[in-house]
Parts: C-alpha cells; structure tokens; sequence
C-alpha cells in the first residue's frame, strides 16, 4: 500500500506547520483550502476562510468553474487586507481558466477573475482540466500558450501551470513540456498510478497539489465500518494525508463546505501542532494491515493495476473499472464506488465515458494480464454491483 520514499522526493520542510516549495513561486501550506464547496453565501466564504488561516493554511485554490466561489473570496479578501493585512499579505492564491479560448478571450477572462478577487496579480494561474491532446496543444502551441505568455510578461500572473483528469500518458507529455511549473494531479492513498508522474515533477522542481484526496480519494471523511476496523486506531483519512505527504507531495487540497471540515488538518498542521510529515511506524504499520486486509477480501480476483489489458478494442477503461470494484469489495467503499461508475459518460472530458457494459468478451485482455484475472466475468460483476437501477418512468 506504502512504497518506500525515494530521498531525491522528500520534501524539505521537517514539520508539516513549515511552507513548502511549489513550483517556483511562493511557498505553500502543506494544505490548501479548495473554495469549490463553500459557495452557499458570502459568509459562508468568509467563515471557512478564517478557519483555514486558523488551521495554518495560506495556499488558496479557485477557478470560474466554481460558481460564485471567486466572487465571494473576493469579498472575503476584501475584508481580511482591510482587517488583517499581515494575513492577507502571507496567502497564496491560485485560480485557473479552461482551455479554449482564444487569446482576446482569454485576456479578457483573466482580467475579469483579477477583478472578482481584487487582485492586480494572481501567484498562480492553471489550465483548468488539461484532458485532451486538444487542451494541451492549445496550452503549448495555440493561443493559450500565448496567453501563458502574456499572462506572465505582463506580471499579471507569476507563475503558470494544469490540473488534468486526462491519461497519463497526457500528464507525462505536459510534464515534459516546459511549459508549466506547478501541476494539479489525483493522487490518492487508493489510487496510486500517477506516483510516479508526481515524482518525477518534484524532481524537475515542479510543484504538485493532491486533488481532493478526501473526497475523490474515497469519501474518506465517511469511511465505512470495513474500512475504520484496517486502520485502527488511525482514521483512514488521516492515513491518507500523511501517506500522500510522506511521499513529497507539496500540497493537499481540501473542499471545505464549513469550518470543522478543517480540523484534522489543523490538528496536523496548525500553528504549535509541530506535526512530523513523515509516516510513523504505527502508522506504517496500519497501510500494511490495511493492504493485506484488501486483498485477503479481494483473494485471486484482485486486479493489480499493471494496465498491460490496455487498450481494450472497444475502449472499456478495464483498471479503472476494476480498481473502483478492489475499493467495494477490498475495502468496503461500495457508496464511493457507486458514486464514480454512475458519473461513467456523464462528466464529458473530466471522467470515463465507457462503463463494464460495453465489454464485448472479445478475450483480448486475457492472455496479456499477469494474474490471468476472468477479466470480462470482473467487469461483468463490477457492472452488477455498481451500476445504479434503472429509473422507472413516472410517465408516458
């Protein structure tokens, strides 16, 4: 469940309340306050602030796409330079623009998102959900690379970078680009594949932010009774942070809706919590009772993730399918998993768009999987068990 940490990957800060390097701009909070949840009410914006600047937390993160997230912040910093400006002169704002617009569009965007959070200059501004070959194209070599540019020759912008959804194969091409100093990654204690992606932009010096591990990382902040028996006496959540931290990732984003959805952090991380960001061996010690207690479940039918069934002639996501039923059956995350294979084709570019109905039983993953797994009986148990019922028409 752990890997070992590489040294050239460990991050520099020797407790979690000390700023982290991102990229290279300012230096980050070992957590990150997401502002896609609290979007209910100014005050709302405005509360779950406070508690992130009392939890230790100074990197903020927004977008657009947020709904009235910018907006609100905006009126929320606002009232903090007023107030507080030794406060407000610590944060780190980072807030992004989807790819696609062209270069007047996309000025016109960023000069609208300064003014929705009262910024003459964003630290930080990323490609919001750089999926496509399309998106990264536009972002390396089209008109969203000259408004990179011009972004940050203006000084209205110091530095750039992408969250992305998309394959790793995608992820890896944009690393490789030059062109971004931060990324934005789902890197999870369940879903390990893109560790690797992480790793090796630590070692070219570009940050990393963690998406959401509570949330699209397993419910986590719900975990099932399964679940919190394997990792006792630690909460699963917890584990999962400090696993993430563990390996040098810079920061951890969290989507608080209200204030005590940061209390673990601030336990972690706040000011005197001293916290060491390493894993302790108890702690070691849960992963890998936590680890064998999955695949003791999941027995012979446990897919290891290697990906070597890919591509599948029809273009089912087989890993992705088959880790989502490893986290039901392995780990008791049945709502999680039921969540996720139900948003399958209706997410556009930001999630999967074939589920384990579309298996043709061709047989053509079969003899390239390494545990000689029944994969289209899995995918065929993954459907039955995820798949929500049909809705029954109330009429016609």
């Amino acid at each position: 469940m752990s890997p070992a940490r590489s040294p050239a990957t460990a991050p520099e800060p020797t407790t979690l309340a000390e700023p982290r390097p991102f990229g290279r701009g300012p230096a980050v909070s070992a957590f990150s306050l997401g502002t896609m949840r609290a979007t209910g009410s100014p005050q709302q914006m405005a509360a779950v602030l406070a508690a992130a600047l009392e939890a230790g937390i100074w990197h903020i993160e927004t977008a657009p796409a947020y709904g009235p997230a910018e907006r609100f912040l905006g009126q929320a910093l606002r009232a903090l330079e007023q107030q507080q400006p030794e406060q407000h002169r610590r944060l780190v704002l980072t807030s992004k623009l989807l790819p696609g617009p062209s270069l007047e569009e996309g000025q016109q965007q960023l000069r609208q998102l300064l003014e929705r959070l009262g910024l003459q200059r964003l630290h930080n501004l990323a490609v919001h959900g750089l999926n496509r070959p399309e998106h990264l194209h536009w972002a390396s070599a089209g008109p969203g690379a000259e408004l990179l540019r011009w972004a940050v020759g203006e000084g209205l912008v110091g530095q750039v970078g992408f969250s992305s959804h998309g394959s790793n194969d995608l992820i890896e091409a944009a690393l490789a680009s030059g062109r971004f100093q931060f990324c934005s990654l789902h890197l999870h204690l369940f879903d390990q594949t893109r560790l690797p992606l992480a790793r090796a932009a630590l070692a070219q010096g570009i940050g990393v932010l963690a998406i959401s591990p509570a949330d699209k990382g397993g419910r986590l902040y719900d975990p099932p009774p399964p679940l919190l028996a394997d990792c006792a006496p630690f909460q699963p959540l917890e584990l999962a942070y400090r696993f993430l931290l563990d390996q040098g990732i810079s920061t951890l984003s969290l989507g608080a809706a209200q204030p005590s959805d940061l209390a673990l952090a601030a336990a972690m991380a706040g000011p005197g919590a001293g916290g060491d960001p390493w894993l302790s061996a108890p702690q070691q010690e849960a992963l890998e009772r936590l680890r064998h207690a999955g695949e003791q479940r999941l027995g012979a039918e446990r897919c290891g993730q290697c990906r070597a069934c890919l591509p599948c002639p029809n273009a089912v996501p087989i890993p992705e399918l088959l880790r989502l039923r490893n986290l039901a059956v392995g780990h008791g995350l049945q709502a999680f998993a039921e969540e996720r294979y139900n948003l399958i084709g209706r997410a556009g570019h930001w999630w999967e768009a074939v589920d384990a109905s579309a298996c043709q039983r061709c047989g053509d993953c079969l003899p390239r999987c390494p545990l000689q797994l029944p994969i289209p009986d899995l995918l065929a148990d993954t459907h039955q068990r995820l798949a929500a019922p049909p809705r029954r028409r109330l009429w016609g």
